[in-house]
């Protein structure tokens, strides 16, 4: 079997694995956030934290439920990386440092994941287990629960409430993160991904020296870094290592455990708002975008010219041959187009535009199908973007699902596409105008301009994959990365639930004849043209310095 069919066999294997369960866990998943009951496990942890889970919330009492939970979250990593050295379980190694300390707990709790530190020479297992897994949770848990916010926003009528931030965040890990991770869990460590606490051990002689590895809770830190789009390897060379992902079979599980939730919760959105046609509409635009990238992605890696490639049948370099280019382009894509960042291979090391096309998925705002939650967020704001659009052509107030869309929800929509790309482009150019951040590059020219452009553009849109070459553990990237990843999580979501509380407020508008039909192909194509005209308007002049000048000179 060659390398190329080899590829598209796995591609179709995992189209069939998600269509099964898209119908079941999305309906799943609309009953668990519509449901008025609790499980008494449930109930516990609100009278732990004295919380009322059935007092329903205007939008602005959401977000301080969010913002307060997640500045606690911040609060409490540092502390707990800051202690390292004194706590059981660190394995020897000594408190974390306060600027990598600070990017490191930004980064989980934000979702984001992103890693300046060597995993399995810098945490020890209490930091990893009880700090980093945690938030590998709860973190997935409010983008998901900023999503059914923001669907509810649509549902309800004449009312600014949204639910209850504290139930919503409870039942995302009681009921569905938890639940899926256990069993997850278990395919892995099956498959060979370690799971223990042991020390630090030597494995082998290399090369006249020896080799040393410490063991961990990988299988259960591997699946929800995977099912709550997070991306943060245990050990440094995350989903490449062996460790995590020893076969080929695990490898494309991990795939789907990136992809399961996001495109699942188009369901939950057509079930709560009583139009399974509607999240068809969103699941059609996630899917044409994802196939197409995951296409071109395979196409620059096959069929890359020069004698290396074409004799090896592809681009082989930073890429595990455990999995091939095939199995390597739909992870990338897959990784880039949510919030997840894990990587089995490194896109540093991908062609000029094969290293493009996974700095454009993140750039298109990660919605294809994006991250857990923040994925179907970021594809309705798009769609309300889009039915304004198509409102100004025909000379109509633009609606969509019975909401007008006005003016106070076009700025809430505007606002949210435009601070992640000023995060990224501003940052960018600050970051190689100064002579201090330039130090940190390996490469120069196009690449290493794209080193500094991939990282600010992970860190604003909370992905947290890295382009190979690049030293961020600096006082300068640790600070500014971290400030990218605060912003770019927690901004976005503040117009979210701004807008859905103006939504949930209107009365419903019934359809006319000039109403757009948003359940129609049409609808699908003109939502995927404007997400990409509007981030190729925006970002095309830093692409084409970066990886289309590298791409095209070679």
């Amino acid at each position: 079997m060659g390398p190329v069919l080899a590829g598209v066999l796995q591609l179709l294997a995992l189209i069939a694995a998600l269509a099964l369960a898209h119908k079941p866990l999305g309906t799943y998943m609309a009953r668990v956030y519509s449901s008025d009951k609790h499980w008494r496990v449930e109930k516990w942890i609100y009278k732990g934290i004295g919380a009322n889970p059935d007092t329903e919330m205007p939008w602005s009492a959401y977000l301080r439920g969010v913002l307060a939970f997640s500045a606690v979250g911040v609060l409490l990593l540092y502390l707990l990386q800051r202690l390292q050295g004194v706590l059981p379980g660190s394995l020897g190694f000594s408190s974390i440092d306060p600027d990598q300390a600070f990017n490191t707990a930004v980064s989980f709790v934000t979702n984001t994941n992103w890693q300046s530190y060597y995993g399995e020479q810098a945490m020890g297992h209490v930091v990893q287990t009880a700090g980093l897994a945690v938030q590998n949770f709860v973190s997935a848990a409010v983008g998901i629960a900023v999503a059914v916010a923001l669907v509810r926003g649509f549902a309800r009528s004449r009312t600014g409430e949204l639910g209850n931030f504290w139930s919503d965040l409870v039942r995302g890990v009681v009921r569905v993160l938890v639940p899926l991770a256990f069993v997850a869990a278990i395919v892995l460590a099956a498959c060979g991904v370690i799971q223990n606490f042991s020390g630090i051990h030597e494995v082998g002689q290399f090369m006249g020296g020896t080799q040393e590895w410490n063991g961990g809770a990988v299988a259960s830190q591997e699946v929800i870094k995977e099912l709550g789009t997070n991306g943060g390897g245990y050990f440094n060379a995350n989903s490449a290592h062996p460790f995590e992902n020893p076969t080929p079979f695990s490898n494309l599980f991990e795939i789907f455990l990136i992809l399961v939730i996001p495109f699942s919760l188009t369901r939950t959105f057509g079930v709560m708002v009583g139009s399974v046609k509607q999240g068809y509409a969103i699941l059609a635009t996630m899917v044409t975008i994802w196939l197409g990238f995951t296409a071109l992605m395979m196409w620059t890696e096959f069929a890359h010219h020069g004698p290396a490639p074409q004799i090896a049948g592809g681009a082989y370099e930073g890429k595990e041959v455990r999995f091939g280019v095939g199995a390597s382009s739909i992870f990338a894509v897959a990784t880039t187009l949510t919030s997840t960042g894990a990587v089995d291979s490194f896109h540093s090391s991908y062609t000029g535009l094969g290293g493009g096309i996974a700095m454009l998925g993140m750039m298109l705002g990660e919605i294809a199908p994006g991250g857990t939650g923040s994925g179907l967020y970021g594809m309705l704001i798009m769609a309300v973007i889009a039915v304004f659009i198509a409102g100004l052509m025909v000379g109509r107030t633009p609606e969509y699902l019975g909401k007008k869309i006005g003016t106070r929800e076009i700025k809430f929509a505007a606002c949210y596409i435009l601070v992640t790309p000023a995060l990224v482009l501003v940052l960018t150019a600050i970051a190689t105008a100064l002579p201090i951040p330039a130090h940190s590059m390996t490469n120069s020219g196009a690449h290493g301009f794209s080193e500094i452009l991939y990282a600010y553009t992970s860190a604003a849109n909370n992905n947290g994959s890295a382009f190979a070459g690049l030293n961020a553990d600096t006082q300068w990237f640790n600070t500014t990365l971290g400030i990218a990843m605060l912003l770019g999580r927690f901004l976005p979501m503040i117009f979210v639930l701004a807008l859905a509380g103006s939504l949930a407020g209107q009365k419903p508008v019934p359809d006319t004849a000039g109403t757009l039909r948003t359940e129609k192909p049409l609808f699908t194509g003109l939502l995927a043209g404007a997400i990409l005209i509007i981030t190729g308007l925006t970002y095309f002049p830093a692409l084409a310095l970066g990886p289309l000048a590298e791409g095209l000179a070679s």
